[in-house]
């Protein structure tokens, strides 16, 4: 039995990260990497290759995690002044 299938087209569906090409142990950027995130490991050059654009999203990643802990203790220090 011979096996005649046409495996190139499988890298289209498949994660861009287990291509041979992509994974050289090369250090990537954050934009780069907020691609990889975005769309789930299926494109790394989405959002282009500005390193702002990087900067950006990891920004806004930590400014959305410190307004929710200050916002939690803010809450908490609401809650038991309330109490007394």
């Amino acid at each position: 039995m011979t096996n005649d299938l046409d495996m190139s087209h499988l890298k289209l569906i498949g994660s861009v990260v287990f291509q041979p090409e992509f994974n050289d142990f090369e250090a990537i950027g954050a934009t780069q990497a907020w691609s990889l995130v975005l769309t789930a490991g299926r494109e790394d050059k989405t959002l282009g290759f500005n390193p702002n654009v990087g900067r950006f999203f990891t920004q806004l990643l930590f400014a959305v995690a410190a307004s929710g802990i200050v916002g939690i203790l803010l809450m908490q220090a609401h809650l038991l002044g309330a109490k007394h």
